[in-house]
């Protein structure tokens, strides 16, 4: 059998890639509106005649002005708008600080289970307890991988984690008479959620800068401490990539000022498997499921932010959780002490729960240490490879899960960073993250997780590298002008999330011209 010799080559060495794509992108679906037309019905149905009685006075007035489409027509305008989306099934997201990881299939197929997909809040304890064991299960995990006495399930984000977690933390001090303490120290270096968290909850930010090298002085976290200050809210590893190589030492100070650790763990899954945060000091830290242990982004829907507490802190946990005695496992509702009380209505998002158990048990624990390894490797290589072309912030030395890079090696160019991910759209690769940590100036924050292979990697990096080397040979308008291949060409951003138009109107007639 003779080889086919017709499409890409092969050879060694090589991704087998192009530096660029080349391809244009789907082109635009028009809306249901321009399919069809609001005069007829793609389908045949019955006069129906309702009284106003009937109705109780809500009987429409005016005419429904819906688009008419055959079921052919009305599949097809939705399949067509689903093969419009970029996804993670579809590509890599090179997304900093979000993680946008393989949500692999197997945890679909156990989340897709009638005793799991089918299990409903509220039905009698004594028939949900396979599912009372997942949740103990999962429990155990995230308490063993973190070193810490107690866990809330229930927190519905990364977010949601961060305030219960606080709550857990004003009740602490609230508890000792403490109560007083309404200052929250917050590194320029933190999610940006951290110092919303704490003003939300009425708390006073103050803000700790970062050093040069992009991490965390104790010296300034020191100087920060006093009778008022009830907490500090440190993300590690950072968002500049970088492990806090202080942290324990500023774990050490804020506990001899009577104040609490609360560490964001929306990194966690740079270090899972070979730093137990517990073991560096910290009193509470969320967990995304998403970013960590691979369930889908919630979207503001099915999310699940689990909240790790220390010792001191596990008394004020929230209820629901799960409680195993010498009999059937207990879900305990209603606890006496200073817990919180609910923070969400019933159990958290078993769907979630599920998802997650699965990656853990599928791994393992020596698995899911490779896994962040493995991201940490693929981040560096990403960095190696750019670096010397893109500018660093902070220096040359290795990163963490995600690589950090800044504007400067744009200047003179008159290319944006904005200008820059818009040209990668052309490209067929979604942007990394713009312009955040706030720290760095034109940010290009870039994570390729664990999940990407090396040929994806090396893809992309071409792909980086020719803009680059386009935009210092001064061809600026192949970046001011993009995306030319993407069905929606570039919008006047500012205007569109203060003017956003949301309606469909059918189009203005034209006036007739004068006879």
């Amino acid at each position: 059998m003779s080889m086919n010799t017709q499409g890409r080559p092969t050879g060694t060495g090589t991704s087998g890639f192009a530096s660029t794509s080349g391809s244009s992108l789907l082109p635009n679906e028009p809306l249901l509106f321009e399919i069809g037309d609001t005069e007829h019905s793609g389908v045949d149905l019955p006069d129906v005649t309702v009284s106003d009685e009937f109705l109780g006075g809500f009987k429409r007035q005016t005419p429904l002005e819906l688009a008419g489409l055959t079921e052919p027509e009305a599949m097809r305008h939705y399949v067509r708008l689903s093969r419009l989306n970029y996804s993670i099934d579809s590509g890599m997201y090179p997304l900093g600080s979000c993680t946008m990881k393989h949500n692999p299939r197997l945890n679909e197929k156990m989340a897709r289970l009638p005793g799991f997909a089918d299990v409903h809040p509220l039905q009698p304890v004594s028939t949900v307890q396979g599912a009372l064991e997942l949740m103990n299960e999962l429990a155990h995990w995230l308490m063993t991988l973190t070193n810490t006495s107690a866990v809330a399930l229930t927190p519905k984000a990364g977010a949601h984690g961060e305030m219960c977690g606080m709550m857990a933390i004003r009740a602490a001090q609230n508890a000792k008479g403490q109560g007083h303490r309404n200052v929250v120290l917050v590194p320029d270096s933190a999610h940006g959620t951290n110092p919303a968290t704490a003003a939300f909850l009425g708390y006073t930010v103050k803000s700790i800068p970062a050093r040069a090298d992009g991490t965390v002085d104790a010296s300034a976290v020191k100087a920060a401490l006093g009778p008022d200050v009830a907490a500090i809210m440190l993300t590690n590893p950072n968002t500049c990539g970088l492990f806090e190589p202080q942290i324990i030492d500023i774990a050490k100070a804020v506990h001899e000022a009577g104040a609490y650790f609360y560490c964001d763990g929306a990194n966690f899954n740079a270090i899972m498997g070979v730093v137990r945060p517990g073991d560096l000091g910290i009193d509470a830290m969320h967990i995304n499921l998403h970013k960590t242990f691979s369930t889908p982004h919630g979207g503001g829907g099915p999310g699940a932010g689990p909240v790790v507490l220390s010792e001191a802190l596990a008394p004020f946990a929230p209820v629901p959780f799960v409680r195993r005695g010498g009999g059937p496992l207990a879900l305990v509702e209603h606890a006496e002490g200073e817990r919180l009380g609910r923070i969400c209505a019933f159990n958290g998002q078993m769907g979630m729960y599920v998802r997650a158990l699965t990656y853990m048990l599928s791994h393992g624990g020596d698995g899911l240490a490779q896994a962040a390894k493995d991201a940490v490797l693929n981040a560096n290589y990403v960095k190696a490879r750019l670096q010397s072309v893109f500018s660093t912030p902070f220096g040359e030395g290795p990163c963490m899960h995600e690589a950090l890079f800044d504007d400067h090696f744009l200047e003179g160019t008159g290319v944006t960073t904005l200008d820059f991910a818009k040209a990668l759209i052309d490209e067929g690769f979604h942007p990394m993250t713009m312009y955040f940590p706030l720290v760095v100036h034109g940010a290009m924050l870039i994570e390729p997780t664990e999940s990407e292979p090396k040929q994806t990697l090396d893809h992309f990096c071409d792909v980086m590298l020719d803009l680059a080397m386009d935009a210092k040979a001064g061809n600026a308008a192949r970046f001011t002008a993009a995306p030319t291949r993407a069905p929606r060409r570039r919008l006047d951003e500012t205007r569109a999330a203060r003017q956003p138009k949301l309606k469909w109107d059918p189009p203005r007639e034209l006036p007739q011209a004068a006879e």
